[in-house]
Order: structure tokens, then sequence, then C-alpha cells
């Protein structure tokens, strides 16, 4: 299952070239910019939405923001809302001010054929950089872009060297083997996370409900983004999870709003964050979970919500 799921995480190392001024959430301010960004380097007509294009099904900006299924699956397809192949993690300690000179370090992750296309993210974070972050446009420069250790790219040389280390679904189960119990679990929501069941967001994490969310996504990102169908007994899975149950819930919701300028809106995009222990049975189910680390889970994943991490109960 999913052999042909890989993703790549990187660093992004930035230096403010004044005092840098951020957003409550930063994530989202960078994947909108990133956003105007991207569409400058690539596209050649921006007067006209992505639909209306000539090019919308070779164009690498269609593919990477504006995902949508391709025609062959015309009006069978009824689900429009497919995720983007990368996501921007920002920093956890919720520092809002950086000085000229310090660093600034974000998380940025890219899933399936996207890691090709590395090069143009590296260019539209420079370029975002000289236009300015968000409404103060807070301007900065790109020092290096690092993955695992690995230096691809740095503002001294201007050279990308690969696309780094390519992580596979089955490095990421060989890296946790062992090291989790298979009957107790904590899942520590560190962004809030925005998880739907029957078409609502839910206040109480029930175990269920994240494995659904965790594989519509996983199976969405397999399927657009790296070639390979995800096949599954959705029903027989779900039926399992139901037996695992909550031990302990110190979750809280968590409010925000985010401005969609294209829309020119406001909404509301909170979430729930915090520690759930669960107990149950968890072996066929921790692959999806331990995968989830990295690509997150529920809405708004794009910009780094649905961030969490993984630990062994008390």
């Amino acid at each position: 299952m999913l052999e042909n799921f890989k993703l790549a995480k990187f660093e992004l190392v930035l230096t403010p070239k004044k005092t840098l001024f951020l957003p409550e959430y930063v994530g989202s301010a960078l994947r909108g910019n990133l956003d105007s960004s991207f569409r400058q380097i690539v596209c050649f007509n921006r007067k006209i939405s992505c639909k209306d294009c000539l090019l919308k099904e070779r164009c690498i900006y269609s593919y990477i923001f504006e995902t949508s299924p391709p025609e062959s699956l015309g009006k069978l397809w009824k689900n429009t809302d497919i995720p983007r192949p990368f996501i921007v993690e920002p920093p956890l300690d919720g520092r809002r001010e950086y000085k000229r000179g310090e660093l600034l370090k974000l998380g940025f992750i890219l899933i399936g054929r996207a890691i090709d296309y590395l090069p143009y993210f590296v260019l539209a974070f420079k370029e975002l950089g000289s236009i300015g972050l968000g409404g103060e446009r807070n301007k900065y420069s790109l020092g290096s872009v690092n993955s695992n250790g690995q230096v691809v790219y740095s503002s001294k040389e201007e050279v990308i060297k690969g696309i780094g280390r390519i992580v596979s679904f089955a490095d990421i189960l060989q890296g946790a083997a062992g090291n989790y119990p298979k009957d107790k679990l904590g899942i520590n929501f560190l962004t809030p996370t925005r998880l739907k069941f029957e078409e609502r967001c839910i206040l109480t994490p029930e175990f269920h409900i994240v494995l659904r969310n965790l594989l519509q996504r996983i199976s969405f990102l397999s399927y657009f983004h790296c070639q390979e169908e995800f096949i599954f007994d959705f029903k027989e899975m779900i039926e399992r999870a139901r037996w695992v149950r909550i031990e302990e819930d110190e979750t809280r919701w968590w409010d925000w709003e985010r401005y969609f300028r294209r829309h020119d809106t406001r909404r509301r995009l909170g979430g729930i964050m915090g520690r759930v222990t669960y107990i149950g049975d968890f072996e066929s189910f921790l692959p999806l979970i331990l995968l989830g680390r990295y690509v997150h889970v529920g809405g708004g994943a794009t910009f780094g919500l649905g961030r969490y991490t993984i630990e062994a109960g008390p």
C-alpha cells in the first residue's frame, strides 16, 4: 500500500531586512502570498482564471495551486476540494516579531510530483521576500533551503543542489518500527485542527473521526499527486476504528480568522489543539497515523493546520 507515496521536507531560513511583524497565524499569510508570487513567475496571462486558460492542463501554477480533477473523470468526480501538494509549517513558538538579521525558520513539505518543482518554489519564496510579506510588506531574504542537514539552496551560491532527501512511506514505517505501543496512544495536536464529520466541525476528536479525515486526505494526495490509487476497505476500517476509545481528552478549541483576498471575505478557521489519549488496538491504524505526522490532517493543512505528534501513553 502507498508504494508510490513520497515527500520531501525542507527548512527555509529567512532573514528580515528590517523588523518583521508577523500576523497571528503566519502560515495563512505565507500560503496566500506564495500563491501570488508563484503565479507572477509562471503565468503568461494573469488576467484570466485558470479554468479558462488554454494551458491549464500543463501549467505548473494550475497544478500546484488550483489542483482539479482531470477531465477524464468527468462528472464521476464530485469532490472538488483536492488537497494541494505542499505544506507550510510556521514556527510553533507563536513569536510574531523578528528584528533585522534574526533568523526565521519555516518547515516546508512537498508531496509526490510537486517535489520536481522545488526550483519554482525557491524562486517564488525569493520573489516574495523582495515584494514583502503581508499587508505591512515585510521584506526578507531567503538565506538557505535545507533538507535533512543538506544545503539544497544557498543565497551565497545562488544554485539549487538537487531536490533534497526523498522520504517514502516505507521509510516512515521503518523509522518508527517498534517505537509505539499497540494498545495506548496519545496524539498532540500542535496547530488548530479542523476535523469534520457529517459536514460539521467537531469539538471532540473521536478516533474514528480522526481516521476518516486522515483516510480522505491521504487517499486524495496519493491519487492526485503520487499517481497511485489507495485501495482499502473504508467501511471495515472505520468500523474497527469505532472500537478505539478516548481515555483522556485535554484538547481545547482555538479560534481565529483568515482573510481571503481573492474573495474579499473573512472566514473563521478555528480547530482543536492539545493532547488526547486513546486506548484500543492500533496495529492496523498506526501506518496512517505515522504518515499523518508529515501530511497533517483536516482542513487548512496547506498553511500548517492539523499538525500533530504521536506520543506513547503515560
